[in-house]
């Protein structure tokens, strides 16, 4: 396993670390006993940063988490979580310091802990980044102790640059993979320079970039894959990275053709991710250990190949730079 600094937290994380969304709600069936046996691989094998929110199967995913960190009492393992999304309406002007401290108070039970390491505001509006306000106010949890860090979770790359404005912004959890390339443009030499801690999420297009799925693949009534293709439930980009389904099956097909032949589709997608410096982690989610095996496999295999990453390159704005390069 790899280790990066998470930006101003100091942490040194696993390259390869762990999304938790998939263990707590809308990916079809789970089983808590296959969840916690998931965690522990992951442990085993090097991972030592959990992302998860409190709207993870409203709070089992936190829960789960809580009962592993008591399992594995004594190691340094790192959780991040996510608030704000509870708000119903999920408006801006709804983020007061308030009710994120209800919120926080409610994950802290829920994982069992006397303080976050990691307090990420949930995807909130756009108009939320221009509230000076909950920021201060966040800095005032930092100092009372009931979050060591904070950061945000953001849709747009515009909303991420916003963000590190502020002085004590520590992270920004962003969608970046082989459909979803633009962060790397115009956000993560900035990030460098605010010395931002970059965690990428949607790492596989929730599982497209596997190349698992064909056109006949179904999915479960509660899956998001079934439920939020057009962006029914929230931002439709976080399903399927938002690409078209037909055109990323193709796209896949494409990527396989270049794959070296020791890896699988997974590790490609996420070894693609590590080839930038500015990343901190990636957070593929994992519902069974054989799954977390294959994704933690992937910081231990070399760099891949600068013409193998320019061809990439070419299939990524061939196939996606004129419908979702500026989407997001």
């Amino acid at each position: 396993m790899q280790y990066r600094r998470l930006g101003k937290t100091n942490y040194h994380i696993s390259a390869i670390s762990f999304g938790a969304w998939a263990i707590g709600s809308s990916w079809g069936k789970t089983d808590d006993k296959d969840s916690l046996k998931a965690l522990h691989t992951a442990a085993d094998n090097g991972v030592n940063f959990f992302d998860t929110a409190d709207v993870y199967g409203d709070g089992h995913s936190e829960k789960l988490i809580g009962k592993f960190l008591k399992e594995r009492k004594g190691e340094q393992l790192y959780v991040a979580t996510k608030a704000g999304r509870r708000l119903d309406p999920h408006v801006a002007k709804d983020y007061t310091g308030k009710n994120i401290e209800k919120f926080i108070d409610r994950s802290l039970q829920n994982l069992k802990a006397e303080s976050l390491d990691l307090l990420q505001l949930h995807c909130p509006p756009t108009q939320t980044y221009y509230q000076p306000e909950l920021f201060e106010y966040l800095d005032q949890l930092v100092t009372k102790g009931k979050i060591l860090h904070y950061g945000v979770s953001v849709e747009k790359v515009e909303e991420a640059i916003k963000a590190i404005e502020y002085t004590n912004m520590a992270t920004v959890q962003i969608v970046f993979n082989i459909f979803r390339q633009r962060p790397a443009q115009i956000f993560f030499q900035l990030a460098k320079e605010y010395d931002i801690g970059i965690i990428t999420r949607v790492p596989l297009a929730s599982g497209l970039l596997t190349g698992k799925f064909d056109k006949n693949s179904t999915f479960a009534k509660d899956d998001h894959r079934n439920f939020n293709r057009d962006g029914q439930a929230f931002d439709k980009g976080e399903t399927f990275a938002g690409v078209d389904y037909e055109t990323g099956l193709k796209v896949v097909k494409q990527l396989e053709k270049l794959k070296p032949k020791n890896m699988t589709m997974p590790q490609f997608a996420l070894r693609w991710i590590l080839m930038f410096p500015e990343v901190s982690c990636a957070i593929p989610g994992a519902k069974t250990p054989s799954q977390v095996v294959d994704n933690t496999s992937a910081a231990n295999f070399p760099e891949l190949d600068i013409h193998l990453m320019e061809q990439i390159e070419e299939i990524y704005y061939h196939n996606f730079g004129s419908t979702i390069h500026h989407l997001w």
